[in-house]
């Protein structure tokens, strides 16, 4: 009797060879949106009066009633959109708990089919440094994202560079309509210490801080000891923008890298795999946020998730290891 042969189907043989050598990883391409995840002030001069737009001014009061961009709504990011305000009740910067957090987006006028740019300040004020503006604003624009927000996006160079670049300012508050706000938080965005702790060692963890403060060289304000997170790589948040100085060497405003350079940075240090697990983190979840927003928004990473807590809640546990890389 003769023996039958097996013929096995050529997409059959594919998918066993790419099992048995390693399926190549995806690399991340920016993701479909119906706006770009960061504007230009061309682009909001010219779509100003589109009366789907909500321009959210962040910025501090006394900043937007000295000048906003017409038709702008001052919502400030403390104490509207995270809970604890750095240096007052701790732990600092946290999520709003849901209500709370849909009760400011509907009285910012904000519906789920709103475009909404987010405004900040780029240059210093006696609430922080410049680089704080530009985290406000991040942080803003996550947390609209989280609520459930499609269409964010953020202004490059915030309200500074409209200024210097003499557009229209007006000095006329503005008082939006309310509206009942109906979302869907996304829960698996926002990742607790148990969890980080389960995934050292098995996902990518990314300290967002400046290099001093992840090597242990500095120690960080918000946190009890110096050092990161076990295994995390480095990835400053100030890495993807860039300052605008004047012939005096004082900062006009601060805008973000161009996508390509911003694509690369995080290629360079995360690699191509844009599907694989990236946990963010920083001090308090201000650097984190910038940092969760171009990956995702900007260079298409899929599965990045942001540790709030960060330092201040790992290093107050005196049992979560600690690394650093300081000459005692």
């Amino acid at each position: 009797m003769k023996k039958k042969l097996l013929l096995i189907p050529l997409a059959l043989l594919l998918v066993l060879s790419l099992v048995a050598i390693g399926c190549p990883a995806t690399p991340p391409s920016p993701p479909a949106r119906a706006i770009d995840a960061i504007v230009s002030t061309q682009w909001l001069e010219d779509n100003i009066g589109n009366p789907n737009l909500v321009i959210l001014d962040v910025r501090e009061p006394d900043y937007y009633t000295a000048g906003h961009i017409p038709g702008s709504v001052n919502v400030p990011a403390f104490p509207n959109w995270v809970v604890n305000v750095p240096g007052e009740e701790w732990p600092w910067m946290e999520l709003p708990e849901e209500g709370a957090l849909f009760t400011t987006i509907g009285n910012a006028g904000i519906t789920g089919d709103s475009t909404v740019v987010v405004i900040a300040r780029t240059v210093d004020s006696p609430s922080g440094p410049a680089p704080s503006g530009v985290t406000f604003a991040a942080r803003v624009a996550v947390t609209l994202i989280y609520a459930g927000v499609e269409n964010v996006t953020m202004l490059d160079g915030g309200y500074d560079l409209w200024a210097v670049e003499e557009r229209a300012i007006s000095t006329e508050p503005v008082t939006p309509t309310a509206v009942t706000y109906t979302g869907v938080v996304d829960e698996a965005m926002f990742v607790l210490k148990d969890y980080v702790e389960d995934k050292v060692g098995k996902s990518t963890l990314v300290d967002t801080r400046e290099a001093d403060m992840y090597y242990g060289i500095e120690q960080d304000p918000s946190s009890e000891r110096a050092g990161h997170i076990p295994t995390a790589k480095n990835l400053p948040a100030p890495w993807f923008w860039e300052a605008t100085v004047d012939e005096a060497g004082v900062t006009t405003c601060m805008t973000w890298k161009d996508t390509s350079a911003i694509s690369e940075i995080a290629l360079t240090v995360l690699g191509e795999d844009a599907s694989e697990e990236i946990i963010v983190y920083c001090g308090v979840g201000g650097y984190a946020s910038p940092v969760w927003y171009v990956l995702t928004q900007v260079v298409g990473y899929t599965n990045v998730k942001f540790y709030d807590g960060s330092m201040q809640e790992w290093t107050a546990d005196p049992e979560a290891p600690v690394a650093k890389y300081k000459y005692e």
